[in-house]
């Protein structure tokens, strides 16, 4: 008869069957690992979740692929570690891919673990983070590895608007595995060891002759300087984890719920002179409109989402009086702030999610209008610029503006104008507030007369001054009610305090529909 285990036995192997769970693909690759300057999956979640609260889901799931002698090369947990614990003391669900194991690669019980915890994320309200670090699908497998990777794409799409979804790529990130991290709401990549791309440097060779490097085709900078495709650079892989614990202090757990105040000493009454002396009186000056939104905002702290792509705007979060807010600033010191297709399409995605998750929305603008140029309009500048203005008057959350200085053209409509159900319109006694401004407008008016003149420069600049003076201002404006005010910079933190109390049970409905066609 066989030997009967007693519950000390029976123990004594959960717990040795949990070790050699818990070192993957074991010491050596794990020393590789290291030798790499990376942390592995279940550091990496250490450093994430707040001290033992990790609780690991599906620790021994192996893979029941057969083909290949796979069926000799099995590892318990299978390439992903799954579960939940808390963040800053919040619920929050995650999965980290282990590169020791397989190169990380999905199979197709990888793929149903990770649809196991972004089902329990969806079903429970909680922000879900994925941190990637994978050699793509699992060859051995086939279509059965394909599908796992459709039924995660599936889950992003559901869970988009309802919880905040968070990748982090931390490692190889490649071929159709791309697709999760795109659906997600924010991207982070750490600086040389990580890339992103469809197909990599020896398929593009060998398919269109081109020469590429891996960190030029998909690296950290290159997606958030060039393509957009992230919006976070980080240093290495202990300082990506704990960006993103600061990132999740700003957002609510999910779209039924707003963010969390945040206790600060920063008074809301405190006045804000500083704006006077960074804020130039000549309209043709650049500024650096990072530091107004400092000076704003609770101790002076703003969390810039996207800071290498398209940096004639400017979007991120801050906090007034303890309030989460998103942000989204016309950057005169980059191309004179105008807008383009990139800052078009920047803008609009951080205003649809800071929409879907409840957070108010401050805009600054100082806009001379939409860059002009043959690559802009052949490249889709009225597509994409629609993009901008979808997203501000599709959005229903509180929204103050303050107009700080230009507010010309077609872009005074699309920066959250009274015009797209803005709620509160400030503008700065600099705000220049007209269809374009004086200099073109002068020149379109006065034509003729300018030409007739016996001293044509001399007669253009009287004309543009007598313009300026008439209509390049904010009181036009106010007194059509187009703006609510015309405010002194150093009120400018008090008033937006005082306007998001009272817009805090505001609501505002769109009309009933499956979903709006936004021009994509």
């Amino acid at each position: 008869m066989p030997k009967e285990i007693g519950f000390k036995e029976s123990i004594e192997d959960l717990e040795e069957r949990e070790r050699i769970a818990e070192l993957g693909g074991g010491e050596k690759r794990i020393a590789v690992h290291h030798e790499q300057g990376k942390l592995t999956a279940r550091e990496r979640l250490a450093v994430l979740f707040d001290k033992n609260s990790f609780e690991e889901i599906d620790k021994f799931v192996v893979h029941r692929c057969s083909n290949f002698g796979m069926e000799n090369q099995k590892i318990t947990g299978d390439g992903v570690i799954t579960g939940y614990g808390t963040i800053n003391g919040r619920l929050t669900y995650g999965y980290a891919q282990d590169f020791t194991v397989f190169g990380g690669s999905l199979s197709e019980t990888c793929a149903k673990k990770i649809c196991k915890i972004l089902d329990l994320a969806l079903k429970v309200g909680a922000p879900i983070i994925g941190l990637n670090d994978s050699g793509g699908a699992r060859i051995q497998e086939g279509v059965s590895s394909l599908g796992g990777y459709a039924e995660i794409f599936l889950r992003n799409v559901l869970a988009s608007g309802v919880i905040p979804q968070i990748a982090a790529i931390m490692g190889p990130c490649a071929g159709g595995a791309v697709y999760s991290p795109a659906i997600n709401d924010f991207i982070f990549m750490v600086k040389n060891t990580s890339y992103m791309f469809v197909t990599g440097p020896d398929v593009i060779k060998t398919v269109t002759h081109e020469e590429v490097s891996k960190e030029d085709l998909g690296g950290a900078m290159t997606h958030n300087n060039l393509s957009g495709v992230a919006h976070f650079a980080t240093e290495n892989d202990k300082d990506t984890l704990l960006m993103i614990r600061e990132l999740l202090t700003f957002l609510p757990q999910n779209n039924m719920e707003e963010p969390r105040l945040k206790s600060t000493d920063d008074l809301p009454d405190r006045e804000t002179p500083e704006i006077e002396n960074i804020i130039p009186i000549n309209p043709n000056k650049p500024y650096n409109i990072k530091e107004v939104i400092s000076v704003l905002v609770d101790d002076n702290y703003f969390l810039e989402v996207q800071e290498h792509f398209a940096q004639n705007i400017v979007v991120g979060f801050g906090r007034l009086h303890g309030r989460a807010v998103g942000i989204i600033a016309n950057q005169p010191a980059v191309l004179a702030g105008t807008l383009d297709i990139n800052a078009s399409v920047k803008g609009a995605r951080f205003i649809r999610f800071c929409d879907a998750f409840n957070i108010p929305l401050i805009t600054l603008q100082d806009v001379p209008g939409f860059l002009p140029g043959i690559n802009q309009e052949t490249g889709g500048i009225i597509r994409h610029g629609a993009k901008l203005l979808y997203a501000y008057a599709e959005s229903t959350v509180p929204k103050v503006t303050i107009i700080t200085r230009k507010s010309y053209g077609g872009a005074y409509c699309v920066m959250s104008s009274k015009h797209v159900r803005g709620d509160i319109n400030y503008a700065f006694p600099t705000a220049e507030i007209a269809v374009m401004g004086p200099d073109g407008a002068v020149n379109i008016i006065f034509k003729k007369e300018i030409m007739n003149a016996s001293d044509p420069l001399k007669a253009k600049d009287e004309l543009v001054a007598s313009y300026r003076e008439k209509f390049a201002n904010p009181y036009i404006a106010a007194e059509l009610g187009i703006i609510d005010g015309v405010i002194s910079p150093r009120n400018s933190r008090r008033k937006l305090i005082k306007a998001l109390e009272m817009l805090q049970n505001k609501t505002d409905r769109n009309p009933a529909k499956k979903h709006g066609n936004i021009p994509l």
